[in-house]
């Protein structure tokens, strides 16, 4: 029987759209899934939501929940990460701390000071994760959901080289649906070519029926004004090609636009804008498990609409089926001007044996260059983590674009003691240490 363990799966509204998605398939209606989370109440909503999506779906998986990891991933297939360290309170943190120094976030879940701080206090899950697959599941694929994506793949690839790993983001799926949409073009319809970083990859090559679309969504722009006045559009415009994460998140990854009040009102940036967004999530739990306790947890709501990938990698796995995704995986040659060993976003063809990334090549080298410098921040965090090097911390910080644009660098260097002195319980030891007494002059 295929195993399906879900790592994380307290997270439960994206629990249940997974679940629906993997159910969904006669071929998977009788899986097996395991379910761990440390929260042993989350665990049980999540275990109740399960039950009611075989029964809405009349599939008939063998459900176990339990809060020992070993114990979930012994004998898995296919494991699913979507674990969120710390949760909203490490999150609100992210945020009032840095914008106390001065550094204005939109979601902080990927790079800047709380993408850093949200990757290093997920790396010893992950680290513990990986010797765990290794013992008990050592041929499962663990597809990655968990934030900051290309930090924790970066770091994965450096500690367990073996592992079998793929990471899996929605956002070229919704990039081109939403694109597709501004012009009039069914997204069914249509051939997409994306490269680059996860939440900073681009669409190389976006065609109908073999016709460039590029240049009706120029027209768009121009016949729309509301649509130039977003940080993507705006993008766009300047390098030539459409990044594929929204507004809110592409604003946190180059200098030029959260340092300056009039860009911020110019392009409607949304400061802050996760904190909401978490405490929303924080509701819509709070709801389900309400509901769960009356027995009347919802039947709609469920689908995902197509664009999560894990369902389809379970599926190809199992039934062979080739379809083609994006994943997120370490830079093997893949895209040549950017760092060996790097994390980065590709497309891959599934099918019975795996995931297999696809060769891209060269990207423009006005795209290599916000992804190069995205990059060194990446290098910086998992060389902090794998060194136990906490000047690296600081190195990091004084490498991303937008906090570097915001601060001096004796402020990055006293908003990192901040941060490690917030997140200190949940951070190793190492990296606890004041960085003078690691070696080196401040």
């Amino acid at each position: 029987m295929f195993r399906i363990a879900f790592v994380g799966a307290g997270s439960v509204v994206f629990t249940r759209q997974l679940l629906h998605d993997i159910l969904s398939f006669p071929e998977l209606s009788g899986v097996a899934i395991a379910l761990h989370d440390i929260d042993p109440e989350r665990l049980q909503v999540a275990a109740a939501l399960a039950d009611r999506a075989a029964q809405t779906l009349g599939a008939k998986p063998t459900v176990t929940a339990t809060t020992d990891r070993r114990a979930a991933l012994a004998g898995a297939d296919v494991v699913v990460n979507m674990i969120a360290v710390g949760g909203h309170r490490a999150t609100v943190t992210d945020f009032e701390v840095p914008a106390a120094a001065g550094v204005r976030q939109t979601i902080a879940d990927t790079l800047g000071v709380g993408g850093i701080f949200r990757a290093l206090r997920t790396f010893p899950v992950l680290q513990a994760l990986a010797a765990d697959m290794a013992e008990v599941c050592p041929d499962a694929w663990l597809l990655n959901y968990t934030n900051p994506m290309a930090m924790n793949i970066q770091y994965l690839s450096r500690i367990a080289p073996r592992l079998k790993v793929a990471g899996l983001c929605h956002s070229v799926y919704w990039t081109v649906r939403g694109l597709c949409e501004i012009i009039g073009v069914p997204h069914d319809e249509v051939d997409v070519l994306s490269a680059g970083v996860n939440h900073q990859a681009w669409i190389l090559r976006w065609q109908h029926l073999g016709r460039d679309l590029y240049p009706e969504l120029d027209a768009a722009i121009a016949a729309r004004p509301d649509l130039a006045r977003r940080v993507r559009v705006d993008m766009y415009r300047r390098l030539g090609y459409y990044p594929t994460e929204t507004s809110e998140h592409s604003s946190e990854y180059v200098p030029w636009y959260l340092g300056h009040d009039s860009e911020i009102a110019r392009l409607r940036i949304p400061v802050g804008d996760y904190v909401a967004i978490s405490a929303e999530n924080l509701a819509e739990y709070a709801a389900l498990r309400a509901a769960v306790a009356e027995g009347a947890a919802p039947a709609d709501g469920w689908e995902s609409d197509a664009a999560e990938y894990a369902p389809q990698v379970i599926h190809s796995l199992v039934t062979g089926t080739q379809r083609t995704i994006q994943v997120n995986t370490a830079n093997t040659g893949l895209i040549t001007n950017l760092p060996a060993g790097a994390a980065v976003e590709v497309p891959a063809t599934l099918d019975r044996l795996g995931v297999h990334p696809h060769y891209v090549g060269e990207l423009p080298v006005q795209l290599a260059a916000p992804n190069r410098h995205f990059l060194n921040v990446v290098d910086l965090v998992v060389a902090a983590a794998v060194e136990g090097d906490p000047r690296h911390i600081r190195h990091a910080a004084m490498a991303d674009p937008a906090t570097a644009a915001a601060l001096t660098v004796e402020q990055i260097w006293t908003l990192c003691d901040a941060m490690v002195e917030a997140h200190r319980e949940v951070l190793p030891e190492p990296l606890r240490r004041s960085p003078l007494t690691a070696g080196g002059a401040r």
